[in-house]
């Protein structure tokens, strides 16, 4: 039977353990994951069970109507703490991401760094009521409010898992939901102790963590339990999610992949944009679903800007996070090295141009999950390449000529995450930015993020919002207040 114990003040980094009512809770089973750069074995971390989910939805009804009436100032000032105290660890939390997810240290630190951002500005953020309405003699008034759902969900993947899950967990506590969080089983490690140092601050089932495999994912979302499911990750398992939410009809947030086009003007500088698409294109070793995915160049700077790219992404070191200089980290996980592989091999059998990269040597840094960053010089559109979200150190480069020719072009896909235009033509920059069919669009710049900004996908790529006051309102039901009163 599984054991429980009460969480300890101290934090630290070696034991890993459920978080069901404010006490730490063990499994009778148990797993790991591999450290992506080594492929040794990280700690054992638990297996949860439908009895655990049972568990920590009974902790979560019972807390909720408590935080609920909470006043918002009160539950404003447990964010505040609770984001202060995370900020004293964030080397501890940066280390073990590295060990978990392989990005390299400094990237790590970035991330932690960001959602602590995030946290602080999402603390200073409020839900008045709103007045529709109000006339005198007789009194009447129209009002709006906004009360919390319940009992949230949150199921976050293993790209950004400190990010994403904070940027859940901090709207939804803020308006007063209670937050159960299930981590990707490739990175349950960094969210299991944002969740087991969260205990100091907020009341034994506010806040929960259950690790577990592929099965868990199904039990939260189709738990009866439940109102409210936030997740982030594939738009095929968007899809499954969505599904399993519709049969008790939950309120569902989905965040789901990109295939972001950055059309590059003829008056942008090579110099400066190709380090900087680059970059854009690679970060996180481009898992990352607001990530650059495909460059559509003007042809009379195409040839510039293929070499600048090119040059620049020589430049970048491909190997375990923890080495100095390292740009580069492995692929997360074996799953998704294994679909990268094979699109590598795919563009190889399809003799298209490789302006840089290797798709036969695939482990550049030895024996862990690493690929070299490459480029598809110009492949035809119907490409697997340019079709698909690779989500790996991979994208192509392609030649354009009309302009809405190319917008055609980047709206020609069932994802609409995000999408840029690099120009310091105000005019055209306006021009093209009103058609481009994405969620989220940029001038000059990809994938910048604000707390107080709301951040969506169209088509394929999501429904319902997080972040700024409409990402707060997706935690939380409408409800319209008609109060009249006699003279």
């Amino acid at each position: 039977m599984a054991g429980s114990t009460t969480a300890p003040v101290a934090l630290e980094f070696e034991t890993f353990l459920n978080v069901i009512d404010g006490k730490l809770s063990r499994t009778e089973v148990t797993r790991s994951s591999l450290n992506p750069s080594t492929l040794e074995e990280n700690p054992q971390v638990p297996l949860s069970t439908p009895a655990d989910v049972d568990k920590a939805v009974v902790a979560a009804t019972n807390a909720w109507s408590s935080w609920a009436e909470t006043p918002w100032a009160e539950r404003q000032d447990a964010v505040r703490a609770y984001t202060d105290a995370l900020e004293t660890r964030v080397d501890d939390f940066a280390r073990m991401l590295v060990k978990e997810q392989g990005k390299p240290l400094h990237f790590a630190r970035f991330e932690i760094l960001a959602s602590l951002k995030f946290l602080r500005g999402f603390s200073e953020m409020t839900l008045p009521e709103e007045v529709i309405e109000e006339t005198e003699e007789p009194y009447h008034k129209v009002s709006i409010r906004h009360p919390p759902l319940g009992i949230a969900v949150g199921i976050v993947p293993w790209n950004y898992p400190v990010f994403l899950s904070l940027g859940k967990i901090g709207p939804a506590l803020l308006t007063g939901n209670v937050f159960i969080l299930k981590p990707s089983p490739f990175t349950p490690y960094c969210c299991i102790k944002l969740v087991e140092l969260a205990q100091g601050f907020f009341p034994p089932g506010v806040l929960q963590v259950l690790s577990g495999d592929d099965r868990l994912g199904p039990w939260l979302t189709s738990h009866p339990g439940v109102h409210k499911v936030t997740f982030t990750g594939s738009t095929a398992t968007g899809k499954r999610v969505m599904e399993s939410c519709s049969k008790t009809l939950k309120s569902v947030t989905l965040e789901l992949g990109g295939n972001d086009a950055a059309i590059v003007c003829a008056d942008a500088d090579p110099e400066i944009v190709a380090p900087a698409l680059a970059n854009l294109a690679l970060a996180n070793s481009g898992q990352l679903c607001i990530a650059i995915k495909r460059i559509y160049v003007h042809e009379s700077i195409y040839s510039a800007v293929l070499t600048r790219l090119v040059e620049h992404v020589k430049g970048m070191q491909v190997g375990d996070g923890f080495v100095e200089g390292v740009a580069l980290g492995p692929i997360a996980n074996q799953p998704q090295y294994d679909r990268i592989k094979a699109l590598l091999h795919h563009i190889q059998a399809s003799g298209l141009n490789i302006a840089i990269g290797d798709t036969t040597q695939l482990n550049p840094a030895g024996k862990g999950l690493f690929i070299s960053p490459t480029i598809v010089d110009n492949p035809p559109d119907t490409s697997s390449i340019v079709v698909e979200e690779p989500f790996g150190p991979v994208f192509p480069v392609l030649k354009w000529s009309d302009e809405a020719e190319v917008i055609r072009r980047a709206n020609d896909t069932h994802m609409g995450l995000g999408a840029s235009v690099w120009t310091n033509d105000a005019a055209q920059a306006n021009r093209i930015t009103q058609k481009l069919r994405a969620g989220n669009v940029w001038t000059n710049t990809h994938g910048v993020l604000q707390f107080n900004a709301p951040f969506s996908g169209v088509k394929q790529s999501g429904i319902g919002v997080e972040y700024g006051t409409e990402g707060l309102k997706d935690y939380c039901a409408l409800q319209t207040i008609h109060t009249t009163l006699k003279a």
